[in-house]
């Protein structure tokens, strides 16, 4: 691998390697949002040789993007090209029984679930939780998503897939402007809210701490 040509990825795909064995990265995406499921994405890469670390060769945490969205989409394409993945939701429901965090942990649990072949792999787990009842070798890695190859992949992943839901569900719900805030609790979102109450998307307990 080239350093000089691929100085971000090789740093990511460095810190996977030095477990010497199979990852797995996940992360989620929506447990700030007001609305909508949270989505986990898992990604595991076979290698990183000059091919795939030219398809992914900006890949980063997902939340850099925001000013980029098609980069990410396009990023999100490569991905899937190139590594196993999987991706999960968790339901409003489910966020309102287990609660938020959990509910994320679960969605992250679904992914890793849906890799088949890696039954040997270490699961890096973003943030300060590793997944409960689940019989992998775990790690969480705080703020994975800047450290990780895998896990950046895979918040990439959860991002692009939940942003296409929630602009899918705004063509049926067009009051909230969920195309443009993704439901997360923004002032417009609100005001729609206060407008024209909630619907079966909204996560009422989170509602119920704003009103």
């Amino acid at each position: 691998m080239k350093a000089r040509k691929y100085p971000r990825i090789r740093e990511l795909a460095d810190f996977d390697r030095k477990f010497n064995c199979p990852v797995i990265g996940t992360d989620e995406a929506g447990r700030g949002p007001i609305a909508g499921p949270v989505v986990a994405g898992a990604v595991s890469f076979t290698e990183f040789n000059d091919e795939v670390c030219e398809a992914i060769k900006f890949i980063d945490d997902s939340k850099k993007f925001s000013s980029n969205p098609s980069l990410r989409k396009e990023l999100a394409r490569e991905i899937k090209n190139v590594a196993k993945y999987g991706i999960a939701e968790c339901s409003v429901g489910e966020i309102e029984e287990y609660n938020i965090l959990q509910a994320s942990l679960l969605a992250m649990k679904k992914a890793c679930e849906s890799i088949t072949g890696n039954e040997c792999a270490l699961v890096l787990v973003d943030g300060r939780f590793t997944i409960p009842s689940y019989i992998k070798n775990q790690k969480a890695v705080k703020k994975g998503d800047s450290l990780s190859a895998s896990i950046a992949a895979a918040s990439i992943l959860a991002k692009v897939h939940r942003d296409e839901l929630m602009e899918a569900l705004a063509e049926k719900f067009p009051v909230y402007n969920w195309h443009k805030n993704k439901g997360y609790p923004t002032k417009a979102h609100i005001e729609a809210v206060r407008a024209h109450g909630y619907c079966e998307w909204h996560r009422k307990n989170f509602l119920s701490k704003i009103f």
